[in-house]
């Protein structure tokens, strides 16, 4: 950690932004705030606007801890200024960011890596509105949002192609629906911690993961053990081909009739949700680290150069 001589590290927690994932990235910056503080640093939480390179330096921070999500805060924007005004941060760097918050160029990556994907085009909104761009039943949605902002299923039984709400952009993922479990995996450093089965009565979609009961956890989940080594395995690959560095997380579908042929990955985020009810740190929790450590290590892990 490049922090300085004093005895309690100040650490801005960059938190809320303009994405669509503000509210989550709140809730996220406040939880580790409490815990930075637990831990013994100085947290200062900064809401990051148009006016945040100016709250940097005002502040002065050891280290910039990131808790924001979604475009701007994901995506090597606030990684590119960090690096700039030479604040060590945690979390990965410029280049992993921009490559994970990018759908289509994270799936070209894994399959130079040689892992296990679904089908998927980039179309206009236009001819995906005009045309079923695959057979049914797939998936339309953002290739560079995350937290399931913004999905359409088209079912197989589907008249017609989808009519997409106003606010969607011009450009979108097309990709092939993969029936089966929801399951993710956390890497923290070089380790995957352990697969998580997240259960919900429909899709995986913004309401299940943020609503109370609107899904539950089982970690670890309950699988055949070639599969569970096959998920650690594989997030493992996911972060270190894409260049992550801290914590990240990588969601897997997984069809049990198709045994191992039916695992593949859906994305990796560089930014977890940070609460202590969340993925990330409920698996970090079931490998005997507890919140407040987890957010140490981040913060003692911060860099530039990343």
């Amino acid at each position: 950690m490049g922090t300085s001589s004093r005895a309690t590290p100040k650490v801005a927690v960059l938190m809320g932004g303009p994405s669509a994932e503000r509210e989550v990235s709140l809730s996220s910056g406040r939880e580790c705030a409490a815990a930075l503080r637990e831990a013994g640093f100085e947290a200062i939480e900064v809401d990051a606007g148009p006016d945040l390179v100016q709250k940097l330096q005002d502040i002065k921070p050891d280290v910039a801890f990131n808790a924001l999500h979604g475009r701007w805060g994901e995506d090597g924007c606030v990684q590119g200024i960090l690096e700039w005004l030479g604040i060590p941060y945690t979390h990965s760097g410029v280049l992993a960011s921009a490559l994970a918050m990018d759908k289509e160029r994270t799936k070209a990556t894994y399959r130079a890596a040689g892992l296990p994907v679904a089908d998927s085009v980039v179309a206009n909104r236009t001819d995906i509105e005009s045309r079923h761009m695959m057979a049914p039943p797939y998936v339309v949605k953002p290739y560079n949002e995350g937290s399931s902002v913004g999905i359409y299923i088209v079912q197989e039984a589907a008249n017609g192609p989808p009519k997409l709400s106003d606010d969607m952009p011009d450009e979108l993922m097309v990709e092939k629906y993969v029936a089966g479990r929801e399951l993710t995996v956390s890497v923290m450093g070089d380790k995957a911690l352990t697969v998580t089965d997240i259960i919900t009565d429909g899709w995986y979609d913004y309401d299940a993961k943020y609503k109370e009961g609107g899904s539950r956890h089982e970690v670890p989940a309950n699988l055949p053990a070639e599969i569970f080594d096959a998920c650690l395995s594989h997030a493992l690959k996911a972060h270190k081909v894409l260049g992550c560095r801290g914590v990240s997380r990588t969601d897997f579908r997984w069809d049990e009739a198709q045994g191992l042929e039916g695992l593949i990955l859906l994305e990796t985020n560089t930014q977890p949700g940070m609460t202590p009810t969340s993925l990330t740190p409920e698996q970090a929790q079931a490998c005997c680290v507890s919140f407040p450590s987890l957010c140490r290590w981040l913060v003692e892990d911060a860099s530039c150069n990343r």
